[in-house]
């Protein structure tokens, strides 16, 4: 990730035709349209890619149909103080283990699983990856959390009911980040400053987006 000044992190994963994508997906494709080099005045790159490639947002018209567009996203639930959750040793992200955790109405939670082992940005796409159950969806969306970011392309496993996990959440205004590099965050970071803005596409069900992260003192929020 790139290097950033007074503590920012760099959360977005580089976007690159290796980068994986979601199996039924478009792959992300770039092509220089103009070049300086072949007498053009100016380099111009043309991008083909889905609104849910690499880090994203999804907005509830994703899987609710009529409901609202990326552009019309609450931003608030985008910025500011957030938690990070470490759930390393878990198959799954299941209920007991954000129970435990006691998330609060209005907060903002990034959930680290052992998605964040190694750059999966860099490798083929994996069905096997750590995503939320049901369960633990209904926990977060019971709690009025503001929003989830999670470390992989969904926030649904690859064998889950994706469609259940993303409508329970966006159902309730839980805003959905997925596919952050949350292994860029120092190991020990529990609580940062969140900054995650998507594109003003108007009408669309995603946007790529741009996360950075600050490191705060515990209690500091």
């Amino acid at each position: 990730m790139s290097a950033l000044s007074e503590g920012w992190v760099d959360l977005s994963v580089p976007i690159s035709p290796r980068l994986p994508v979601w199996p039924e997906d478009p792959p992300l494709r770039n092509a220089r349209t103009a070049n300086i080099h072949q007498g053009d005045p100016a380099n111009v790159t043309e991008l083909r890619m889905s609104a849910h490639c690499g880090t994203h947002v999804d907005a509830p018209l994703h899987f609710i149909p009529g409901a609202r567009a990326v552009d019309a996203l609450d931003l608030r639930a985008l910025l500011g103080p957030a938690r990070v959750l470490h759930l390393d040793d878990a198959p799954e992200v299941r209920a007991r283990s954000l129970q435990e955790a006691a998330p609060k109405r209005g907060e903002r939670l990034l959930l680290r699983t052992r998605n964040s082992e190694g750059p999966w940005w860099e490798q083929p796409f994996k069905e096997d990856f750590i995503g939320l159950s049901l369960d633990a969806a209904r926990v977060l969306a019971e709690a009025g959390v503001a929003c989830v970011g999670v470390d992989y392309l969904s926030v649904a496993g690859f064998h889950a009911d994706g469609a259940a996990v993303h409508r329970t959440l966006l159902e309730a205004g839980v805003v959905v980040i997925e596919g952050l590099a949350l292994a860029a965050l120092p190991r020990e970071a529990r609580e940062v400053e969140l900054l995650c803005l998507p594109l003003r596409l108007v009408g669309a069900d995603g946007s790529p987006v741009r996360a950075l992260a600050r490191p705060l003192p515990e209690g500091a929020r």
